[in-house]
C-alpha cells in the first residue's frame, strides 16, 4: 500500500489547530512513499534504524527533518550526528553524553528528547519519573554539562492496550511530569507521545508531537 493521502490530510487538519507536529514514521518504507508525502508538504520523518536513516537522508531532499525514534546504541550516534534533526529516545545519561561528544565533533547542538518509561510492558526503554527528574536536576545544577545538546522535552509510549483509560492515565502522567520539568529547563517545548492508534487521546492529554506510520503508509508486514 502506498501513501494514504486522505488520511494524511485528515490528520494534518486535526493537528493544525493545536500546532501539533506530525512525525511520519517511515521505517522500512520505500523512498518513493517518503517522496510522495514530502511533496504533499510533510517535512518531519521518523526512522528506527541507523543504516536505513543514513541511506534515506542521502537519497532524499536535504530539507527533510529526520527524527531518530528507535532505541539508539551509543556506538551508532556518530553516524547520524552530522544531520539528525531530533533524537527522540535518549534513555540514559551515557547516551546523552555520547550525543554531546558527537555534537561537539560536528560543531552542532543536537536536539534530544528524554524517553520516559510510562507503559507497563517491560520491552519499552526509558527513564522512570524519578530518574529523569534526577538527571534534569543534575544538569540544571551544573553537575553535568552538555553544551552540544539541546534537551527540548520528553518522549513516551503508552501501553499497547485497548484499555483507553489505562492509556489516558499513562499519557496524563507523562504530561504532568513534562509540565513539572518545564519549569526547570526553559528549552523544554516538546512532548512527544501518541501513535496511529492513540494520537487523538495523546493530543487531548497535552502532546504536541505525534509519531504516525500505519495510518499514512499502511500496515507493516
Amino acid at each position: 500500500m502506498s501513501v494514504n493521502r486522505s488520511n494524511y490530510e485528515k490528520i494534518i487538519g486535526e493537528l493544525t489547530p493545536s500546532k501539533t507536529t506530525l512525525v511520519a514514521v517511515s521505517k522500512i518504507k520505500p523512498l518513493s512513499d517518503i517522496q510522495t508525502l514530502y511533496e504533499l508538504g510533510q517535512k518531519d520523518f521518523g526512522e528506527n534504524y541507523v543504516q536505513e536513516l543514513i541511506e534515506k537522508a542521502e537519497a532524499l531532499p536535504t530539507d527533510i527533518r529526520w527524527h531518530f525514534i528507535g532505541h539508539l546504541q551509543s556506538n551508532k550516534v556518530k553516524y547520524i550526528a552530522p544531520f539528525v534533526h531530533l533524537i527522540q529516545g535518549v534513555d540514559s545519561e551515557k547516551l546523552l553524553a555520547e550525543i554531546n561528544k558527537q555534537g561537539k565533533k560536528n560543531n552542532r547542538i543536537i536536539n534530544c528528547l528524554l524517553q520516559v518509561h510510562i507503559a507497563q510492558e517491560e520491552t519499552k526503554f526509558g527513564f522512570d519519573a524519578d530518574e529523569v527528574s534526577a538527571l534534569v536536576n543534575k544538569i540544571t545544577s551544573g553537575g553535568s554539562v552538555f553544551d552540544n545538546v539541546n534537551i527540548c522535552g520528553l518522549m513516551g509510549m503508552a501501553s499497547f492496550s485497548d484499555d483507553m483509560q489505562k492509556v489516558k492515565s499513562e499519557f496524563e502522567t507523562l504530561s504532568e511530569l513534562y509540565k513539572t520539568l518545564q519549569s526547570s529547563i526553559p528549552s523544554f517545548n516538546t512532548l512527544s507521545m501518541g501513535m496511529s492508534g492513540d494520537y487523538e487521546l495523546a493530543v487531548e492529554c497535552g502532546s504536541n508531537m505525534v509519531r504516525i506510520g500505519s495510518l499514512l503508509f499502511g500496515a507493516r508486514l
